[in-house]
């Protein structure tokens, strides 16, 4: 059974999605502010306890989402969804800028979270258990431990950005399409307006600038193309 945290001060909503969570089998744990996400996440070292995913509401009391996001590459590698007010596009693309991995609107539906939460749970763990070689490239990504090197050197990515360079570097050379980039990394249909794609890509393409001036090139209607 997953395991994961949610943190939302909405008490009445939390009960909520946990039972509608537990009753398709995923096991969840509420937290209400955001210290107490911080507190849970650094407390997994010394418990039995681990966490799949963090589901994390953006407005909270003592630390605002946004914050916790800011904390956490420093504490935890975990997955995170996050919850935003309907029409806060700021907060979202913010969020993903920060290394969330998806988002969704408040007031959620239960059912669409589900969804989402399995999406990057099974991603995740797809990925995990993904031993196809890739290319010689001086990109290199160990499937297994999830890490990243060029040129010898780690880099510290998302999960979404290591699933992101898998993709890219299978079909290195070629321009790989928006639509199935996010089928098949974000695991959802590619929506009208929706940037979560565009900036994940941004996010990495600025961290593998040092090695390339253009490592990741956008190819006006058609799609991204990897050419470090």
């Amino acid at each position: 059974m997953p395991n994961i945290l949610l943190g939302d001060d909405d008490e009445e909503l939390t009960q909520l999605l946990q039972e509608y969570l537990h009753n398709h089998g995923i096991n969840c744990e509420c937290v209400h502010d955001g210290e107490a996400v911080i507190r849970r996440l650094k407390a997994t070292t010394n418990d039995a306890i681990t966490y799949d995913l963090l589901v994390l509401d953006i407005m909270m009391p003592k630390m605002d989402g946004l914050s916790v996001l800011r904390q956490l590459p420093s504490i935890s590698d975990i997955p995170v969804i996050m919850l935003t007010a309907k029409g806060e596009e700021i907060d979202r693309i913010i969020g993903l800028e920060l290394g969330a991995d998806d988002y969704i609107t408040k007031p959620c539906n239960p059912r669409e979270l589900l969804a989402r939460i399995n999406a990057v749970i099974k991603r995740t763990n797809a990925a995990s258990s993904e031993h196809t070689p890739l290319p010689d490239s001086r990109l290199q990504l160990d499937q297994t431990q999830r890490i990243c090197q060029i040129d010898g050197i780690e880099l510290q990515v998302t999960g979404t950005e290591f699933d992101l360079l898998v993709a890219l570097l299978r079909q290195k050379g070629e321009v790989v399409s928006k639509a199935w980039l996010s089928e098949h990394v974000l695991q959802r249909e590619l929506q009208p307006f929706d940037r979560s794609l565009d900036v994940h890509v941004s996010r990495l393409r600025k961290k593998l600038q040092p090695f390339h001036d253009e490592p990741i090139k956008a190819i006006r209607g058609k799609g991204y193309q990897l050419v470090l």
